[in-house]
């Protein structure tokens, strides 16, 4: 698809590739299809120019962008192999990533380097960003785009283009692109794409954006709302522009009513910060990257979409797959429905459980591990009568309390009732608050050593917790034995680029107010007013199986 990206571009080079959005939400254009393709044929020059060749490693720090766009381009059209970099990893982790690569060549806007160097304290206490000097990490260094004091040489982009190769010539089995995911320091875990996979992850968020072969000249109706890499490819091959979301919800809602996308892609809490400022949208919207349950799905079609779609995807497989709205919304089963796996993709459940993924599109192996079709994804999860694919739960989530495994993402969806934003369901230490909910050292039935589950609620903007109360006391009840010890109304806090909620911070957070007697409602009766309460957390699970009670007590170490 990258192939036919380039051709396309300079098929039509004066329209509109990349748009951003002014302060007003005004539509601006940030690259027309002819300069981006200039762009990447200057980027291949300069590569090819400083001795890279096919299958050497470049890592990339650019921000997404025309610029970040023209650098996989370029990557691709060489045969290089992109290894991203995320600055908000922090230094140690990046590093280790680094040297777990061995990139011949660092490619970094001045963004990047600023916080890596002489802005590194600002960018410490503004935005939690903490690079190391990139130029100390044993690879050169060179800027892309415009360079600022203190940054690496510009890469060269008056390089000579004779001889640069037109297209890579080598076969789908080279390696495309490296995306670190998880592991430590001492060993970092990276997801490895070939570009045989690639390509089709990105044929198959094409074919689920075109909803058919007969749709495609649809597409090209109106622009699409978008920053990933999965969206910009697609969408541009069908001769769609592609606007990326502005940052400030504020603006993104006024960019959505000014651009009028027939699609947008939005993470989940794009979604909530834009519905907190009233924005309308249109057509079709899709959402992934983190749990999004029927219940914010549903807002945002009463907010004017035609459909809202929640893609169900993993770094190891984008997509696998997807449901829309109504049909999430009717299911009334235990767990999160998210869809019958898209085609290509086959689904399988191993003999714990986990959910087995595998297809085109699955990434051909870990960095420094040998190939494996399939991917293990870590979710619990079952097959439906449907073929369609329920998530229970994820091993790391899991809470051991009273020798009972509570795996969140099962009860978590019955949580979303209108007036709750997002909701999680962890494990505290059972003593945090006094070894009972109440905080006065009377023991609830947890013996030492387990863990207590709480429920962290965060009301949407203007809800009344009281009303909140209420609201939950069906769903929490219907909970049986994995009836939370305790109810919390907080902000839950979120992690990552794609602003995932962080867990372990939510869990930290918990533990805190109850601790502090702060937290809201215990394991007593009282604020239900009657027996037995349940409980629980988070939108659409993401959720594994395979935690041990070992592994669950060790994760109390941390607060």
């Amino acid at each position: 698809m990258l192939d036919r990206l380039d051709h396309a571009l300079r098929a039509r080079p004066e329209r509109p590739a990349v748009l951003t959005a002014t302060r007003t939400g005004a539509t601006r254009t940030a690259a027309t299809r002819g300069e981006l393709a200039e762009l990447a044929d200057a980027f291949a020059a300069a590569l090819y120019a400083r001795g890279l060749r096919a299958g050497d490693t470049v890592g990339v720090a650019v921000r997404p962008g025309p610029r970040a766009l023209a650098v996989l381009l370029a990557l691709w059209r060489l045969g290089l192999r992109g290894a991203v970099l995320d600055p908000g990893a922090g230094p140690d982790v990046l590093r280790a990533r680094l040297a777990s690569a061995r990139p011949a060549l660092v490619l970094a806007d001045a963004a990047a380097q600023a916080v890596a160097g002489w802005a590194r304290p600002l960018a410490r206490r503004a935005a939690g960003l903490e690079l190391p000097e990139l130029a100390g990490l044993g690879a050169p260094v060179a800027t892309v785009g415009r360079r600022l004091p203190g940054c690496a040489p510009a890469l060269d982009r008056h390089a000579a283009r004779s001889g640069v190769p037109p297209r890579f010539t080598g076969d789908g089995d080279a390696d495309a692109v490296i995306v670190f995911t998880s592991g430590t320091t001492a060993r970092p875990r990276a997801v490895v794409h070939t570009r045989a996979s690639l390509a089709a992850g990105m044929e198959t968020v094409s074919a689920l954006f075109s909803g058919g072969p007969g749709d495609a000249a649809a597409a090209t109706a109106g622009p699409v709302l978008g920053g990933t890499f999965f969206v910009l490819v697609p969408s541009l091959v069908r001769g769609a522009p592609v606007a990326l979301p502005a940052r400030s919800p504020r603006i993104l809602a006024r960019q959505l009513v000014r651009l009028a996308p027939r699609d947008t892609y939005l993470t989940p809490p794009q979604l909530r910060d834009a519905l907190r400022e009233g924005a309308r949208f249109r057509g079709r919207v899709w959402t992934g990257s983190a749990p999004a349950g029927a219940e914010l799905l549903g807002r945002v079609r009463e907010s004017g979409a035609d459909e809202a779609w929640g893609v169900y995807a993993l770094t190891e497989l984008f997509p696998a797959a997807a449901v829309e709205s109504r049909e999430k919304a009717a299911y009334e089963g235990a767990g999160d429905l998210v869809g019958a796996p898209l085609p290509g993709v086959r689904a399988e459940s191993d003999a714990d459980g986990q959910l087995l993924l595998t297809g085109p599109g699955a990434r051909h192996r870990y960095l420094g591990e040998d190939p494996d079709p399939w991917v293990r994804t870590g979710d619990r999860a079952r097959l439906d009568g449907a073929g369609r694919i329920v998530l229970e739960g994820r091993a790391k989530d899991m809470v051991l309390r009273r020798a009972e495994n509570i795996y969140p993402g099962l009860y978590e969806p019955a949580l979303h009732v209108p007036g709750v934003e997002l909701a999680l369901l962890v494990g505290v230490p059972a003593d945090a608050a006094g070894r009972d909910g109440d905080g006065d050292g009377a023991s609830d039935g947890c013996d030492y050593g387990d863990e207590r589950l709480v429920a962290v609620v965060q009301p949407c903007h203007g809800a009344s917790e009281p009303a909140l109360r209420s609201a939950l006391a069906g769903p929490l009840r219907r909970m049986g034995t994995a009836a939370p010890d305790a109810l919390l109304f907080a902000r839950i806090p979120l992690s990552g680029r794609s602003r995932k909620p962080d867990r372990a911070a939510t869990a930290a957070l918990a533990a805190h107010r109850l601790s502090s007697g702060s937290g809201s409602g215990s394991r007593s009766r009282s604020w239900l007013g009657s027996g037995s309460w349940p409980g629980s957390g988070s939108g659409s699970g993401f959720v594994r199986d395979g935690a041990s009670a070992k592994a669950s007590r060790a994760r109390r170490g941390a607060p």
